[in-house]
């Protein structure tokens, strides 16, 4: 299993993202609960929902998962 986690751009430049992804990849190999044990992980401990599923023809699966980004500002003065 293969996971890829696409951060939100923080920089000035980039737009506010209101999301960030976690891309998860299943070879045809790897059996179906334990994939499905891993996205529940994910889902509970990590905040993760999933947003897309897909199924390839030669039985490889990808899921792509997604958090919301909380910004926090700085509501107190440091001199």
């Amino acid at each position: 299993m293969k996971e890829t986690l696409k951060p939100a751009q923080t920089s000035a430049q980039a737009p506010l993202r209101q999301f960030e992804y976690l891309l998860i990849t299943v070879p045809a190999g790897e059996s179906v609960p334990g994939a499905y044990q891993r996205l529940r992980e994910h889902a509970e401990y990590g905040k993760w929902e999933l947003e897309r599923s897909t199924l390839y023809m030669g039985g490889e699966r990808k899921y792509l998962m997604r958090r919301k980004v909380f910004r926090v500002e700085r509501t107190l003065e440091v001199y």
